[in-house]
């Protein structure tokens, strides 16, 4: 009986072992004729044909054999030397391969080429790709000195990808302001600089002004001595400064023409933070609640939010003016909306005061804030998810956080004990620069409008400005308001 499984002979296997024979005949002939000076050269262009292909072009493969080049033999786990390779070991050996990593990767470039990366360094991302490729982007030089693929500037198995050099930042403070009487109290919020690059500064009873284009100094108001200024802020636009006050009064003043133009009430206790949305403003009291006021009301506020069970001394409005998160002294981060008033969004994770808070300008959602001596962490949160993303362990008191408009980075300013300035980079959070020079606390922090400058200040008395972010015409490159030479002035 016939087997099902096999197959007929068919009347094509004859032909097919005639034509091979013709095939292997018309070769042997191919080889015994002398050929003509014409087609000689036509062979030569075929079998050189390589020697002629443009560096940058693409190499295209059969479309059913890989680029080996281009290929990811690492998911075949024979990125390692295979058995056959250690064979001519010695018996005494006891049969153990020795694969130092230098000659894995020589050998891991000799056969697969230097673009082709470890095993440990395949992750998820390179899972994704598929095993054979049929194109090889780019052709290595035939006439490099190393017969393994890679030069001198780089280590066996590594890419020659250009890496982009570190930023450099300056360590030293291009300016420093002497500011008497400024004081040493963590609560406080004394330096703010305006859109229009005016720098308000609080010392004791009085605010000064600096113009940072004429470097004039203005002295704006005078509390008297039942009073002091415990908080400043610029509206974003126009020339409206806050001042909020020990007596709990928040003042506003037109600093273009030194004119109050309106006090208001409602706080019991002094007014540590303020922080504007638009034409509303926000005002946080050591009485621990926060008031909503619109200057554009009679009334001195139009809804009080409570929920702090302590003094308020962190507030910031989103960029796009719909969240204000508040940090207190009783250890807590809230999100509230335009409309609530009671937070939204409660985040307990700090173990001391939160004062530092900054509103990401590149990412919606995006919220760090800093804890106080006991805590000394940064944390991130996603308002949109109401999730905790990440937290850093700076190792001393987190006294103002702000962010770079210009790239993703942002700066901290801390307390005890290193009394530092750190620029760091997101989402990674490597430190691209620490600045020193303050002997005090660096309680306080403020932003040029252009993005590239911070000053900070301490209870040694005196203003530091740093160039610490680029441009944003030229995110490569240095700022270039520190080209003017270190000056020492007195705000007074």
């Amino acid at each position: 009986m016939a087997d099902p499984t096999m197959s007929p002979p068919t009347q094509s296997q004859p032909n097919v072992a005639a034509s091979t024979t013709l095939r292997r005949q018309h070769h042997l002939n191919l080889e015994n004729l002398a050929p003509s000076p014409s087609s000689s050269e036509h062979v030569n262009r075929l079998v050189n044909s390589n020697h002629y292909i443009s560096p940058s072009r693409p190499i295209y493969s059969d479309r059913f054999i890989p680029c080996r080049s281009s290929s990811n033999f690492a998911l075949f786990n024979i990125s390692m030397p295979s058995q056959s390779a250690t064979a001519g070991s010695s018996p005494g050996d006891g049969g153990k391969e020795d694969n130092p990593s230098a000659y894995s990767a020589l050998l891991r470039n000799a056969l697969f080429g230097p673009q082709t990366p470890d095993k440990k360094d395949w992750g998820t991302g390179a899972a994704r790709r598929n095993i054979f490729r049929y194109k090889t982007e780019t052709r290595q030089s035939m006439h490099s000195p190393f017969p393994f693929g890679f030069d001198g500037l780089s280590g066996p198995g590594v890419s020659n990808v250009a890496i982009k050099a570190p930023r450099k930042v300056s360590r030293s403070p291009y300016k420093v302001l002497d500011a008497p009487a400024l004081h040493d109290d963590f609560y406080l919020n004394l330096v703010d600089w305006s859109s229009h690059n005016v720098l308000a500064v609080g010392l004791g009873t009085c605010v000064y002004l600096w113009n940072a284009c004429s470097s004039k100094v203005t002295k704006l108001c005078d509390l008297g001595n039942d009073d002091g200024v415990c908080s400043v802020g610029w509206a974003h636009r126009g020339t409206h400064l806050a001042v909020g006050t020990s007596n709990g009064k928040v003042q506003i003043w037109d600093a273009s023409c030194c004119k109050r133009i309106r006090a208001m009430e409602g706080h019991r206790l002094r007014v540590g933070a303020l922080a504007w949305s638009s034409s509303m403003l926000s005002s946080g009291s050591r009485d621990k609640s926060i008031l909503q006021r619109d200057i554009r009301a009679q009334e001195d506020f139009v809804s009080k939010l409570s929920g702090h069970k302590s003094e308020v001394c962190g507030l910031k409005w989103s960029y796009d003016n719909r969240e204000l998160a508040s940090g207190g002294n009783d250890n807590r981060l809230f999100v509230w909306n335009q409309h609530s008033t009671q937070p939204v969004l409660k985040y307990c994770e700090h173990t001391a005061a939160v004062k530092a808070i900054a509103w990401s300008p590149h990412l919606h959602g995006l919220l760090a804030s800093g804890g106080g001596t006991a805590d000394r962490c940064i944390r991130f949160w996603n308002t949109t998810t109401n999730s905790h993303l990440s937290c850093m362990d700076t190792g001393s008191q987190v006294c103002n956080l702000v962010w770079s408009k210009n790239v993703n980075e942002l700066v901290s300013t801390h307390g005890y004990s290193q009394n530092q300035i750190i620029v760091w980079r997101y989402p990674t959070m490597s430190k691209l620069a620490t600045l020193t020079g303050h002997t005090f606390r660096v309680l306080y922090l403020a932003i040029s409008p252009d993005g590239q400058t911070i000053v900070t200040g301490a209870g040694d008395e005196t203003l530091r400005f740093w160039n610490v972010f680029p441009s944003p015409k030229s995110q490569n490159t240095e700022s270039e308001i520190g080209a003017s030479s270190l000056g020492r002035t007195t705000i007074r």
